[in-house]
């Protein structure tokens, strides 16, 4: 593969994030119009929904009716979008008992212990 092919994925994922970015710090619902110039980038109008339709075709954002189209907001706020890519990286290899061993032997020992304390406290919640 070809190192443009890997800039052009690079270029569109900090776009993504962006994106993203913009929708978290609005905290309410944006058109592509909104969004693209929020950003500022200079993107066509086209290109900006496209980017937003896909994002929401993966269940990355809700969209709601406007007048003229849609408006979009993310589903989770950052976090919950870094825990779900966690939860799926997980769940995509049938050796799961290997991959959290591995994981949790590369933690630092505060976040290895942060884990420890989470986990606890799971334990006394009910439900």
């Amino acid at each position: 593969m070809s190192g443009k092919g890997r800039e052009g994925r690079r270029q569109h994922g900090e776009l993504v994030a962006d994106v993203l970015a913009v929708l978290w710090e609005a905290g309410a619902p944006m058109t592509a119009q909104q969004v693209n110039a929020a950003l500022d980038k200079g993107l066509a109008r086209t290109t900006m929904g496209t980017i937003l339709s896909r994002l929401y075709e993966k269940g990355t954002l809700r969209r709601v009716p406007v007048t003229r189209g849609f408006a979009y907001e993310p589903v989770h706020d950052e976090i919950g979008l870094v825990a779900g890519r966690m939860r799926r990286e997980l769940e995509s290899d049938p050796r799961r008992d290997l991959v959290l061993k591995r994981f949790v032997s590369s933690l630092s020992e505060d976040d290895e212990e942060t884990l420890r304390r989470l986990l606890l406290e799971a334990e006394g919640e009910p439900g």
